[in-house]
C-alpha cells in the first residue's frame, strides 16, 4: 500500500492534503492505490483527498448492494463531519456516487470515471477459471488500452480475491445489485454538476455508456481521453489530473 490506512471505528480511509475535500471512491476490485497519482496530484495543489475503504467484502450477504455502500458512505461523511466535497468514483465507485446522489444528495459534485450505473457488462463475470492465472491476467488487462499497465502486483492482487470463496461470493453478489439498480430513470432529477471522464477505449463500460450519462445527467460535462481503457486515472494519469482540476475549479470552486 502506497498511503496509510487510518482507522477509526468502522471505517478504514486514506486521508491526504488540505482544502476543498474530494472523496474518492473505489471500483469492484480496484486497490486504493490505483488512485494514487490522482491523490498526489491534488494533495499538491491545495484539496484534501479522503478514500474510504468500502465494506464490499464485510457487509452481510442480503446487503451486500449498491444501496447499503451508499448509506455506509453517508455515515462515514457524518463521521467524518464533511460540509461540502466532490465525490468522485471509478467502476462501481461512480455507481455508489450516483446512488447516494439519488437517496442524500449532499455532494457538491459528481465525477464518473468508468462509472457502471448504465451498463454492466462483465462485473463479476469471467471466474469460473479463477484459478487458471493467465486467464485472469488477461482478463486485467482487458480493462486497460496498454496491456503493460496490468502489472504483475495488479493482476496478484485480482487473483488472490477471486480465488478467495468468501470474498468472490461477495463480488456476486454486489454485481448483481448493480445490475438491479440501473440508475437510468433517476439520471434526469440529479441537477448537481457532474464531470464525465472517460477512455475512448473503454471496453468494460464502452464510450456510449458515457454518451448516455452525459445526454441523461442534465448538468454533465463529458470529457474523452484517447488510447485509454476503463480506468484513465491509472492509463493516462496526468491527462485526467488536469481536466478534473480544471473542472473543479471552473464548476465548483469558482461558484
Amino acid at each position: 500500500m502506497v498511503h496509510n490506512i487510518i482507522e477509526e471505528k468502522e471505517y478504514k480511509y486514506i486521508e491526504e492534503g488540505e482544502g476543498f475535500p474530494i472523496i474518492i471512491l473505489h471500483g469492484l476490485m480496484g486497490n486504493l492505490s490505483n488512485f494514487k497519482e490522482v491523490t498526489d496530484f491534488f494533495k499538491s495543489k491545495n484539496f484534501k483527498v479522503i478514500m474510504p475503504v468500502l465494506p464490499i467484502y464485510d457487509l452481510p450477504i442480503l446487503k451486500t448492494s449498491v444501496k447499503e455502500l451508499a448509506k455506509f458512505l453517508d455515515r462515514f461523511i457524518a463521521h467524518k463531519k464533511i460540509k461540502e466535497f466532490v465525490l468522485m468514483g471509478n467502476s462501481l465507485g461512480g455507481h455508489i456516487g450516483l446512488y447516494y446522489t439519488k437517496i442524500f444528495n449532499k455532494a457538491k459534485g459528481l465525477v464518473l470515471t468508468g462509472s457502471s450505473g448504465l451498463y454492466e457488462k462483465g462485473m463479476g463475470s469471467g471466474y469460473t477459471k479463477r484459478g487458471d492465472y493467465e486467464v485472469i491476467r488477461k482478463k486485467v488487462e482487458e480493462v486497460f488500452f496498454e496491456p503493460a499497465v496490468a502489472t504483475k502486483e495488479l493482476v496478484d492482487e485480482v487473483f488472490q480475491v477471486v480465488n478467495d470463496r468468501s470474498k468472490l461470493i461477495k463480488i456476486l453478489a454486489m454485481a448483481k445489485s448493480a445490475i438491479r439498480h440501473n440508475m437510468a430513470q433517476d439520471l434526469p432529477y440529479m441537477k448537481l454538476p457532474v464531470c464525465v471522464i472517460w477512455g475512448k477505449n473503454d471496453n468494460v463500460t464502452p464510450p456510449e455508456v458515457a454518451d448516455e450519462f452525459h445526454k441523461l445527467l442534465p448538468n454533465s460535462d463529458l470529457f474523452w481521453i484517447d488510447k485509454c481503457g476503463h480506468a484513465p486515472m491509472m492509463e493516462h494519469p496526468s491527462v485526467f489530473n488536469n481536466i478534473l482540476f480544471k473542472w473543479i475549479s471552473s464548476k465548483i470552486l469558482s461558484k
